[in-house]
């Protein structure tokens, strides 16, 4: 899974700096999908570590370049079962439809999960879809022996940076299907998937696949979903060394000139999961870059910034970062989205950060 930064602050910011009060939506376009966007089909075992130590330092790297920048920010850990033909496959806990097909699992009224209960903490975004999870954000599951919405919180609770978590039951083969075994009995697994932004119904995109050739019926196993429920942490994010915050916003800032003077200074997006030390960071490194290619002794510093979830057509696409030179309060942050075509791009989990000892932007000598 690789996560990408985009920068537009920096050497090139003052030749090509997009309007204040303005979402940079070719800088969301331009960032390449991960290359893994959520679970693999059965009961494979795969952990996802989002290194934040590494983020964070990557906002700094790119402090003379003004092109998108590429790193591995997660380290993947997977270990697959055996799949040799017609290998059995680890057996799942949740019940089986009768009869074993997936008409009849997505119609099973167990399987729905229509009263998959809130968790302390979180609040939920759906329930009974027959779609997981599916995007950039994606954090690593685990399979459960139980549909236990709390157990999954309790797994998001223990991930740095998880947001929110999908639940549900997974039809899956018993065995690796090949020609031996075309279209084997099933098993359902019941998975815990997390993830490092908000989960929405409209991501819940992942219906399934068909694995291994055709039976003497035409018929090849059908990997299906049911009962798949979302539930979005209600916590804010952490706070950021040498800043106050988090202070919770409506929106994007749109922020108004201060005694005619343009207090914007630059953005960031990454698709990795939504950490606003990686702001901090790259607000840290934008004064720095500033400051040493100050013009007669004076530069732009930045002392505040906003951290928030770019959605499109409200499926989460990353974190986006604005770079002021001073603080702006809640009343200004009305910027909640904007039109791009036929998309809407929209603002979600919004908070500022203002620096705890205030840049004067002077050279000192």
């Amino acid at each position: 899974m690789r996560s990408t930064l985009v920068s537009l602050a920096f050497a090139a910011f003052a030749a090509a700096s997009p309007r204040p009060q303005s979402l940079d939506i070719k800088a969301v376009q331009a960032a390449p999908d991960p290359t893994i966007l959520g679970p693999p089909v059965g009961a494979v075992q795969q952990t996802i570590v989002y290194n934040a130590e590494a983020a964070a330092a990557s906002a700094t790297e790119v402090a003379a370049l003004p092109t998108r920048v590429a790193r591995r920010w997660v380290t993947v850990v997977q270990k697959r079962d055996v799949n040799d033909a017609c290998a059995p496959q680890p057996s799942g806990y949740g019940p089986k439809a009768n009869p074993d097909t997936a008409e009849a699992f997505l119609s099973d009224p167990v399987l729905q999960a229509s009263d998959a209960a809130e968790p302390q903490g979180y609040t939920v975004s759906f329930r009974s879809k027959k779609g997981s999870v599916s995007g950039n954000t994606y954090m690593g599951y685990k399979t459960l022996e139980s549909y236990n919405t709390v157990e999954c919180a309790q797994f998001c609770d223990a991930t740095y940076g998880c947001a929110g978590f999908n639940i549900y039951y997974e039809r899956d083969p018993s065995f690796n299907p090949a020609q031996a075994c075309p279209n084997p009995a099933s098993t359902t697994n019941i998975k815990c998937s997390l993830w490092g932004s908000p989960v929405t119904p409209e991501s819940a995109t992942n219906e399934g696949q068909w694995r291994g050739p055709m039976d003497q019926n035409g018929e090849a196993f059908h990997v299906v979903i049911a009962g798949s429920a979302g539930f979005n942490r209600n916590a804010p994010p952490p706070s950021c060394t040498d800043f106050t915050g988090p202070v919770r916003l409506g929106g994007a800032i749109n922020a108004p000139l201060d005694n005619g003077v343009d207090t914007y200074i630059g953005m960031k997006y990454t698709n990795a999961p939504y950490d606003p030390n990686v702001c901090a960071e790259a607000c840290k490194a934008q004064t720095d870059y500033n400051r040493l290619t100050a013009n007669n002794g004076v530069y732009k510093p930045c002392n505040f910034f906003t951290a928030y979830v770019i959605s499109k057509s409200n499926i989460p696409e990353g974190m986006y970062c604005a770079m002021y030179t001073r603080a702006w309060g809640p009343e200004y942050a009305t910027n909640q989205g904007q039109w791009r075509g036929a998309d809407y791009y929209s603002v979600s989990n919004a908070y500022s950060f203002t620096l705890n000892v205030q840049d004067s932007g002077t050279v000192h000598v």
